[in-house]
C-alpha cells in the first residue's frame, strides 16, 4: 500500500497528517471526499444496470434460440472450422472387473486391473499366488 492509502486508513494517522489544517480546509477536503464517493457510487450503478441490461439480453436470446431449435454449437461449429461441437462431455463407461479375490474379512471384491492394486490381492500375490488364479472368467 502507498503511504497515502496508510494513512487515510488509520484514524490516528490521518489525524496526525491533518493536525495542521485549518476546519475550513478540512470542510473542503470534506466536500472533495464527498464528490468522489458520489461518482463513484454513479459510475458503480451505471456498470451495475449495464451488467443487468446484458442479462436480460442474454436470457431473451436464449429464449428466442431455444424457440428457434437452435442451440450455440450449432452457431460456433462454422466459426471455428465447421466440424460439429459435442454437446457434453460423457463420462466413460466403468471398466469391468477383471479379477475377483477375498480380503481378510472374507468378503468378495474385484478389482479391474487398473489402479493400485487392493492391499488384500497383492499380500495374495506377494505370499507367491500368480495373478493369474484371481482372473475372472
Amino acid at each position: 500500500m502507498s503511504d497515502f492509502i496508510n494513512i487515510i486508513n488509520h484514524e490516528r494517522r490521518l489525524n496526525a497528517a491533518l493536525k495542521e489544517l485549518s476546519i475550513s480546509e478540512l470542510k473542503d477536503i470534506q466536500t472533495k471526499l464527498d464528490n468522489v464517493v458520489k461518482k463513484r457510487e454513479q459510475e458503480e450503478a451505471e456498470l451495475e444496470q449495464e451488467r443487468q441490461k446484458k442479462k436480460e439480453k442474454i436470457a431473451e436470446l436464449k429464449r428466442t434460440m431455444q424457440e428457434a431449435g437452435i442451440d450455440i454449437s450449432d452457431i460456433l461449429e462454422e466459426e471455428i472450422g465447421g466440424e460439429v461441437l459435442k454437446k457434453t462431455k460423457q463420462k466413460r463407461a466403468p471398466k469391468p472387473p477383471k479379477y475377483e479375490f477375498t480380503d481378510e474379512n472374507g468378503e468378495r471384491k474385484t478389482w479391474t486391473g487398473q489402479g493400485r492394486m487392493p492391499k488384500a490381492l497383492q499380500k495374495a500375490v506377494d505370499n507367491g499366488r500368480p495373478l493369474q488364479d484371481f482372473l475372472i472368467r
